[in-house]
């Protein structure tokens, strides 16, 4: 018993501690797997809670009135919202807090099939981690804490009568069931999909994910869907750091001095003056007694609703506002990331830039071998932390980063103006067709036998006179985004893609335009929300 104890001291005393039982500063390991690959240590993994258990089978209100019954899958799919007048789901208006959900109208072009003789040869997948509970210090939770603390000292009426018995059930950071299952269908349909490209020479190819919690687990139900339970005979997954300071193009912001949030917030708060006075008013006159509700306590009910309902499966803050403020609500956070990392921030090409950069190294079989961006040329300078023949190559991120990724791209077609005063039409950013909770963009090259018709309907000439060519396929949440509508290389094409030569082309004056140095760490000044469009600082 002696031996045990001290084996069991030792194994302690190798990681320092955590108010989390984790540890975040690893000191030494007797593991032979290095760090960055083994997923047992838990280090740097951020901070986590468990929520209490849902208990939908009690909560559910269904069957709602003058609703036809439509059976929960596992979340309340149909909640009676006023205005709905088309019955169209409010889950798929929740921004980037909605449930994955492939995008409902496309970006602009048909979807056309590999021509026959042709074939996908590569992809590069790039996902957001699945539905998860609010932050540890999400506004959410601070509403939660709030009501916690005035219970007994109000009393609520009318629609808003659930909150005198309400509780706070929710925990913060990590996957919530409902993500768990998002990130292994999105394997089981990525197998589907590119399962060919796996290697039948009995090698593991190498998947990268950072060292959060959230995104170490969204990766290994990935893994588990793609290849099965017995996934670690087949993949082997690459931890890479996600804490400030550190070089990870997963989380690039991590390693950008500058940032343009603030920006964001402001606009979101002022576009919510706007949008929410009339729900505002209802609910402050649902509340008699000593509970002070503020314009931000309704908007932050707003997102409750979305949390709870991935957390819990169901949740009376939904019905409390009408569809047209369910829209205001998804707009607001357009605004945000529009601002915080699109198009409309400073830094939203350069978060994004390091990670463009490793992609366009992959398509070209290249280490990186020089600092650069954000990468971590610790690992980038090895094909054995860095392959440069895989041809499945899968990255877990997240849903900013992933905004900053296309922004860094250079897919302009995402660069809308959007105003404080109203929801303009036909607009391309919206944040839940872009990155819902389980999002993902899929980078294929194909390899054709002939150049590719740019014009896909004249079936008898869907190949023209010339040699073997590839192309480059953008497929986000299911959907193509056409390259020919932001990059002039490309050119306009039915199927939206690209020659590889050109596609390459156009990224290098990408690299160029992101001006990551300046935009991280140079000395140029805020401007206020709406002065910047390209996402970059304006010239001097």
């Amino acid at each position: 018993m002696l031996w045990a104890l001290q084996v069991l001291l030792h194994l302690l005393s190798s990681f320092g501690p955590s108010t989390d039982g984790t540890s975040n500063t690893p000191t030494h390991t007797s593991s032979k797997i290095p760090d960055y690959f083994d997923t047992t240590l838990g280090w740097f993994a951020g901070p986590t809670q468990t929520g209490e258990a849902p208990y939908l089978a009690q909560t559910n209100v269904a069957p709602f009135a003058g609703v036809s019954y439509i059976p929960n899958a596992p979340l309340e799919t149909q909640v009676p919202i006023a205005g709905n007048a088309h019955n169209q789901n409010i889950f798929q208006r929740l921004a980037n807090l909605s449930p994955y959900f492939p995008s409902p109208r496309g970006f602009g072009v048909e979807e056309y099939p590999v021509p026959p003789g042709s074939h996908v040869q590569w992809v590069n997948m790039v996902s957001r981690h699945g539905s998860r509970y609010p932050e540890m210090n999400g506004r959410e939770r601070k509403l939660g804490q709030k009501l916690t603390e005035a219970k007994g000292k109000f009393k609520a009426h009318g629609a808003l009568a659930f909150l005198n018995d309400w509780r706070f059930m929710l925990g913060a950071e990590i996957l919530v069931p409902i993500g768990k299952q998002e990130l292994f269908n999105s394997g089981t349909l990525h197998y589907y999909q590119y399962g060919h490209l796996y290697p039948n020479n009995g090698s593991k190819i190498i998947a990268r994910t950072t060292t959060q919690k959230r995104m170490r687990e969204s990766a290994e139900y990935f893994l588990a869907g793609f290849f099965g339970l017995g996934w670690t005979q087949n993949a082997t997954l690459e931890m890479v750091i996600e804490e400030d300071g550190f070089n990870n193009t997963m989380a690039g912001y991590k390693a950008c001095n500058r940032s343009n949030w603030d920006v964001a917030y402001n606009a979101t708060v002022e576009w919510a003056s706007v949008y929410l006075v009339d729900a505002h008013s209802r609910i402050k006159g649902m509340i008699s007694g000593d509970l002070e509700w503020t314009l931000e306590d309704t908007y932050n009910s707003q997102a409750l609703c979305a949390y709870e309902t991935v957390a819990l499966g169901f949740s009376h803050w939904c019905g409390l506002f009408t569809y047209e403020e369910w829209e205001g609500f998804e707009y607001s956070l357009d605004i945000g990331f529009s601002a915080g990392v699109g198009f409309q921030s400073p830094v939203g090409r350069a978060t994004g830039i390091g990670y463009v950069a490793e992609v366009l190294a992959r398509m070209q079989h290249h280490l990186i071998t020089t600092p650069e961006f954000q990468i971590n040329t610790t690992l980038t300078n090895n094909t054995i932390t860095f392959p440069t023949h895989q041809a499945l190559n899968l990255d877990f991120s997240h849903d900013s980063n992933i905004i900053a990724i296309l922004t860094a791209y250079g897919l302009t077609q995402f660069a809308d103006s959007l105003p404080l005063t109203h929801i303009p039409t036909n607009r391309s950013f919206i944040l839940s067709h872009l990155e819902p909770f389980a999002g993902r963009l899929d980078i294929e090259i194909i390899s054709t036998p002939a150049p590719v018709n740019s014009n896909r309907t004249d079936l008898e000439n869907i190949y023209l006179e010339g040699k073997e060519t590839k192309y480059v396929h953008f497929v986000l949440n299911q959907r193509t985004v056409p390259l020919g509508r932001s990059l002039e290389e490309c050119g306009e094409r039915d199927d939206g893609w690209c020659e590889l030569g050109m596609f390459l082309r156009a990224q290098e004056r990408q690299l160029q335009l992101a001006d990551w140095e300046y935009a991280c760490f140079g000395d140029w000044e805020p401007s206020g929300y709406g002065s910047v469009g390209d996402g970059r600082p304006n010239p001097k």
